[in-house]
């Protein structure tokens, strides 16, 4: 009797798929710029930016999580915008364009965290150029062989790294209570504010670097045929990490700059670990920098880990070379996808600056990922209805509304990175319908 062929199984629980989403979620995102907001800001009114970026985040997420209850397939926007738009229509060049953005973009995110891992590195021991650049490919690597094993081992060890960003949290947030005036940076929010164009652009600016460190809280989706009970849990993962990480993330802001102003946080960009070392001194600092290291290296490997499964599930349907389709044999993950991300990752590592790196993650999805799907959501409503919907998101058509013009303020926002995403959608129409025969063929004789 022939061997079972290798299969995705549903082995990753709510709590596992929670700590999936809000490590990738945190990263080494907000401790890089943190500073860097307040900079482009240039006053007290930065906090604006990580509102912007938290309702953003909730308003898209309640897209994310009616989709990923209704469609809980490995892949997730490349199964969403397939079935919204139709596979005879506009839907399969779509997928095509999620997939080959996500060949770009992935390896990106990749190399943005191992990026801020060695820059947040130089924290202790200053590192010329090509050591970082020795380091953040590394690191890279690393993830990569750490991937390389069975999801439920992988559930467990994403925990683990939960934890530590737990910890580190709470170390900031408790010395802002106990050494500063945690809600003095609010109550001077509007301090010499004036509602101009220039106080937009700003903003617009510093909301790219904020919405950044929010990205993530749909990873689950990308896992969709490995979460246990997806209709209820992959909705319950991501309200709980987009929820849990604004409280985080706000209080950090508000704990850090109580203690050290806004005015000399915008010169550091260790400020974080600075402000450990104000508050408990300079060995802690230290400690607390190798955990911020560690939470970094926890979001390149849970963001690594979803992504690896989308030209994975592409290939699978057919829609994308077959050789992406192969699972291992023995630990059933799809082990060319995930080295061929990790492979662009660690380049991208070597040659991308931070701020680029950011900018073009965000270019590169906006129109092709998150606007597309908002708008799939209302067009299978008005197909399907919704009385079969595992989730329904709440205040309905508010949520895709806001998130639409939020996205779109934001894309014009990230500058001549904006030129590069619609280059980069114009140059995959065109690989779509060059390679279109080839993997057709290979769904042929697959």
């Amino acid at each position: 009797m022939p061997a079972a062929s290798p299969e995705l199984k549903r082995n990753i629980s709510l709590l596992q798929a929670t700590s999936i989403n809000m490590i990738d979620m945190v990263g080494i995102g907000p401790f890089v710029v943190l500073y860097l907001v307040i900079h482009i800001a240039g006053g007290p009114f930065f906090l604006y930016a990580w509102f912007i970026g938290a309702f953003l985040s909730l308003t898209d997420a309640l897209i994310w999580s009616e989709l990923g209850a209704a469609y809980p397939l490995a892949g997730g926007s490349y199964n969403f915008l397939k079935i919204a738009y139709g596979e005879k229509s506009w839907g399969k060049l779509l997928s095509f364009l999620y997939v080959w953005q996500t060949l770009i973009q992935a390896p990106l995110v990749m190399a943005s965290a191992a990026i801020g891992f060695a820059e947040y590195l130089s924290f202790f021991v200053p590192l010329e150029f090509w050591v970082s650049k020795i380091v953040s490919g590394s690191i890279v690597i690393l993830v990569v062989f750490l991937l390389y094993r069975k999801i439920e081992d992988i559930g467990k060890l994403s925990v683990v790294l939960w934890i530590c960003v737990i910890v580190i949290f709470a170390w900031i947030i408790t010395g802002g209570f106990l050494n500063g005036r945690m809600l003095d940076p609010l109550k001077h929010i509007n301090d010499n504010l004036v509602l101009n164009q220039l106080f937009f652009v700003l903003l617009g600016q510093a909301s790219v670097k904020t919405i950044y460190s929010f990205l993530g809280y749909y990873n689950v989706c990308h896992l969709g045929s490995e979460i246990k009970n997806p209709g209820k849990n992959i909705p319950r993962s991501i309200l709980i990490s987009v929820v849990g990480i604004t409280f985080l993330y706000l209080a950090m802001n508000l704990s850090v700059t109580s203690v050290i102003p806004w005015q000399e946080a915008m010169k550091n960009k260790y400020v974080v670990s600075e402000f450990i070392n104000k508050v408990s001194g300079k060995n802690a600092a230290a400690v607390a920098t190798v955990l911020i290291l560690i939470v970094a290296f926890a979001s390149l490997f849970s963001s690594t880990l979803g992504y690896s499964r989308v030209p994975y599930a592409a290939a699978k349907d057919g829609s994308f070379f077959k050789i992406f389709a192969r699972l291992h044999p023995t630990r059933n993950f799809p082990y060319v996808s995930l080295l061929f991300l990790g492979l662009l990752g660690f380049i991208f590592s070597l040659f991308f600056k931070m701020k680029y790196a950011i900018d073009g993650i965000l270019a590169m999805r906006i129109l092709v990922q998150f606007i597309a799907q908002a708008i799939g959501v209302v067009i299978l409503r008005n197909r399907n209805g919704t009385k079969d919907l595992p989730f329904k998101m709440w205040l309905y058509p508010l949520p895709v509304i806001f998130s639409v013009f939020i996205w779109l303020f934001i894309f014009y926002s990230t500058g001549v990175m904006a030129l590069f995403g619609l280059f980069l959608a114009s140059g995959g129409i065109v690989v779509f319908y060059l390679t279109k025969k080839f993997w057709e063929k290979d769904k042929l004789t697959g």
